[in-house]
């Protein structure tokens, strides 16, 4: 079914509600190892265009989709926890029948590459790439108390439900920095274009992602059974190093290796696209 050629866009089905499909886009081009992207909150597949180049450059099947909700896919009115979305993600690999398959989260998108591996196994999977994690556990709890206070997603969840727009302007502003960014690696341009992608998501996937965020991965990782390569930014004003990923799910994906970007936010695919690429490239040979 799928040869060497460039693959087409297409959907697959993953779900129903009510009289509607629920569907995901997603894009497949290349041929080669066959490389997943798993994009962040609140954008979608195409956030990976300086990867998707790049990787196609070297060689490699490159596979993009966009979460439900986000992007191109349905905008069903359920389905936003990590489960669900580890079933979309499995979906997909079954679909395209994947092997050898590398999979690379940003940002939420590396919660579906935990929970993909702890559920189903890393069967179709050889290696797997977090970057700007949110495991192992962002919420400060008495047994993770360098988390983040619940308060501050509640407050999340009020300016959404107050302002979704605005709230979209703010928290793009936070994941890049753009008090340091902007004009230099990040142009008004990018930012708008951002902005489009956001406010055109699911208002109530958006909404429901927030309690998303407040996963623990702490178990599943444990599951993690695949070379990693984790990278974080020391200036991530979304995910803090010093409240998630980095060296919390460094110490806990046994083998892994940790790669920590000086004064880089959350938006690392882009801002440091050539030292993530770089990382990247070295990492899958």
């Amino acid at each position: 079914m799928m040869g060497d050629e460039a693959k087409s866009n297409r959907y697959i089905h993953v779900g129903e509600e009510n009289s509607q499909p629920i569907e995901l886009y997603y894009e497949d081009h290349g041929s080669g190892q066959p490389v997943v992207l798993i994009h962040g909150f609140p954008l979608s597949g195409a956030a990976w265009e300086k990867q998707v180049l790049m990787l196609l450059k070297k060689g490699y099947r490159t596979i993009t989709y966009d979460r439900r909700g986000f992007g191109k896919s349905s905008q069903p009115t359920a389905g936003y926890d990590y489960d669900t979305f580890a079933e979309d993600l499995n979906k997909l690999m079954m679909e395209l029948d994947l092997l050898d398959a590398v999979l690379v989260g940003h940002s939420m998108g590396t919660g579906e590459v935990t929970r993909y591996l702890a559920t189903y196994g890393s069967g179709r999977v050889s290696k797997a790439v977090f970057i700007s994690p949110i495991p192992p556990f962002v919420l400060k709890t008495p047994d993770n108390p360098q988390g983040v206070d619940q308060s501050v997603f509640d407050g999340i969840k009020q300016s959404i439900l107050a302002d979704r727009f605005a709230y979209l302007t703010s928290f793009i502003s936070d994941f890049y920095n753009l008090d340091v960014t902007l004009g230099d690696t990040v142009s008004d341009e990018v930012f708008q274009g951002n902005w489009n992608v956001a406010v055109a998501a699911s208002p109530k996937g958006t909404y429901d992602c927030v309690d998303t965020w407040l996963t623990d991965f702490r178990e599943d990782l444990t599951s993690v059974d695949v070379p990693a390569l984790i990278i974080h930014g020391d200036a991530d004003r979304i995910l803090p190093i010093t409240a998630t990923g980095g060296e919390f799910m460094h110490k806990a994906v046994k083998g892994s290796r940790l790669v920590v970007l000086e004064d880089a936010p959350h938006g690392i695919p882009w801002t440091h696209a050539r030292e993530i690429n770089t990382e990247l490239i070295n990492f899958l040979r």
